[in-house]
């Protein structure tokens, strides 16, 4: 008997929609390169529940007569190539000719389209593959796709769609891509009603601050070259621009949004010994070649590219950001050194002549910025005066190393006590001693050895029992601001800060959406110290948001505590005091869990004697 038989055509295309439909963001992607493909201007999204009831999708580009608008939800059906050939010559963001009969596959479909040469129109209508009606309509020139209730007639994959904030943030990293790709479109973006992005026709920097921020523009520097092989254009970041999280770095070949490890590397290599270690610089580079010299047909997102020449492409890449680096370098922002300055002779009151004695110079001197007094003292002060009604969870949080090394004891805090001799346990009079090492480490006296302790994440933990209390129990203390500081976060990273916004307030934050991306901070914790950066602070409270898939909840609300206590911890290289050193451990030790941090690094541990003794 025959066992082998053609699939249906409905499971067919079900099959080779979950290679292009993969998320609400993969319909949007698609709809909006066929937009840009029809010649629109202007493109309108629409939204519900994060793609989940609607995505619909209108332009006014050139439009579909009756017959095309029927064929084009056929597979392999395309306006775009002919034959093989044209693969390696395509001017067009689709080619492939599978977006919206995979589509149609998944969801239901409702096209209304018409050309501006036509007196009527003509609407679509599809579900899982199936045709529903068609008939002609009244409706303005270009298209309008309705997409409604994605996998419908696929549950397992509806069920593995991740938290509407994340889902709607990776609809906004695809408008972005399209968006930041052609300036010269107007696009508006409406989620539930609620209107998220409005952006104008313009050049390549107006769209870039329209979409991330205005501060940007002073940090964009220019580059730009020609040659047979490679044409750049767009924006390298300034050094100073550099960010630890969130940086915006954009390639983009013949108006396609790619992303390019190869490349990448060569403008980070452009960037050593500009940037601090561990930041990445912002860049938005747009390369224009001949489409014979790429293939894009690798993946069905398109944005793995293989080029001809990449090494000598690589070497031009370099060579025009380093150009661009250097020009802004050697620009100073103010010269009293010119050449054509007159000279003036220094005039002195007659008891007030010049002291060429050396005076003391302190680097970190900042004659504008208050310096708290006695910070950490109250800190720990105030930390031990809490009520401790909620004990924070110990349980392993999800992709971070484990909290204890196999084969690895750490003493308890009543084991360390007991250890201690009778002269050395604290009393009322007198106190254990410890001692700094190397700005690092706190060593303190125990009978059986020597106790070491890592500052920072003995402070990491304490700060992060205490946030975590705070969130738990909505008890985060709020310091007003006289003069607001303003925030800006880009549209993809705007849906998490959205879902965050209760968490933040239990921690003392007090944020006042503007709109346009932009936040008023009216309040910080009344514990954050003046100096932490309240913009990558917020960039690190969103990338613990976008690392929990399950959206809001315990999980969560550790990662929030977390992120705050290793922006607020004790620096290493910062010397502290005695009795700083003596309220740092009482206050370790008071906690439940000393031994390890909240991310699974050993906190302290205890040197035997006899270790000690075969050391010297």
């Amino acid at each position: 008997m025959d066992i082998i038989h053609l699939l249906p055509d409905s499971v067919a295309n079900q099959i080779a929609a979950g290679e292009v439909v993969q998320r609400p963001s993969s319909v949007v992607k698609e709809l909006l390169e066929n937009s840009i493909d029809a010649h629109a201007t202007q493109i309108q999204i629409v939204l519900r529940e994060a793609g989940r009831e609607l995505i619909q999708v209108i332009d006014n580009g050139i439009g579909m007569s009756p017959a095309d608008a029927r064929m084009a939800f056929e597979k392999h059906a395309t306006s775009k190539i002919e034959r093989a050939a044209d693969l390696f010559d395509l001017h067009t963001m689709g080619f492939r000719g599978e977006a919206l009969a995979s589509v149609a596959a998944v969801a239901e479909v409702e096209l209304r389209t018409r050309r501006r040469e036509d007196e009527a129109g003509v609407l679509i209508a599809l579900a899982g593959s199936q045709l529903q009606r068609q008939e002609p309509c009244a409706c303005p020139a270009g298209a309008n796709f309705q997409v409604r209730n994605l996998f419908f007639n696929v549950p397992a994959r509806r069920k593995f769609l991740k938290s509407n904030q994340t889902e709607l943030s990776n609809i906004m990293q695809e408008i972005q891509h399209v968006a930041l790709a052609h300036p010269q479109v107007e696009m508006t973006v409406t989620h539930n009603d609620v209107v998220l992005l409005q952006l104008t026709a313009g050049s390549h920097k107006q769209r870039i601050v329209q979409l991330f921020s205005k501060g940007l523009s002073q940090q964009l520097l220019p580059i730009q070259v020609e040659n047979d092989l490679l044409n750049i254009s767009g924006f390298a970041g300034a050094p100073e621009g550099a960010r630890k999280k969130g940086a915006l770095q954009f390639f983009f070949v013949n108006g396609r949004f790619m992303k390019h490890p190869y490349f990448h590397k060569a403008v980070l290599e452009c960037y050593q010994d500009l940037i601090p270690e561990g930041t990445q610089p912002n860049y938005f580079i747009y390369l224009l070649v001949d489409p014979q010299s790429i293939d894009v047909n690798i993946h069905p997102t398109k944005t793995e590219i293989k080029f001809e020449n990449e090494a000598a492409r690589w070497h031009i890449l370099m060579a025009t950001i380093r150009e661009a680096l250097g020009k802004y370098n050697a620009v100073p922002t103010i010269d009293f050194d010119q050449s054509d300055a007159p000279e003036v002779e220094p005039q002195y009151l007659p008891n007030n002549k010049p002291n060429n004695e050396p005076r003391p110079h302190f680097e970190d001197y900042n004659p504008f910025r208050q310096q708290p007094a006695a910070h950490w003292e109250t800190l720990y002060e105030d930390f031990r005066k809490e009520d401790r009604q909620v004990t924070p969870a110990t349980e392993n949080i999800d992709d971070l190393p484990s909290r204890m090394d196999e084969g690895m004891e750490l003493p308890s805090a009543m084991d360390l006590m007991n250890d201690l001799s009778d002269d050395e346990k604290p009393q009322s009079t007198r106190r254990v001693q410890y001692l700094q090492v190397g700005n690092r480490y706190i060593v303190g006296n125990a009978r059986g050895g020597m106790m070491l302790i890592d500052q920072h994440r003995a402070h990491l933990c304490i700060l992060y029992d205490r946030y975590h209390h705070q969130i738990c129990n909505r008890q985060g203390l709020t310091q007003h601001e006289l003069f607001p500081e303003m925030i800006e976060v880009s549209p993809a990273d705007e849906p998490h800060l959205q879902a965050i916004l209760p968490e933040l307030s239990y921690l003392g934050f007090e944020l006042d959406n503007l709109g346009g991306g932009t936040y008023a901070v009216n309040g910080k914790p009344a514990s954050l110290e003046s100096s932490v950066n309240i913009h990558e602070l917020m960039l690190q409270m969103i990338d613990a948001a976008r690392e929990e898939v399950h959206g809001v909840g315990e999980e969560l609300d550790r990662r929030l505590a977390l992120r705050l206590a290793k922006a607020q911890a004790i620096p290493y290289g910062r010397q502290i005091g005695e009795e700083e050193m003596q309220q740092l451990v009482e206050s370790l030790l008071a906690l439940p869990d000393h031994q390890m941090t909240p991310d699974g690094h050993p906190v302290m541990t205890l040197v035997p004697n006899d270790v000690l003794a075969s050391q010297l």
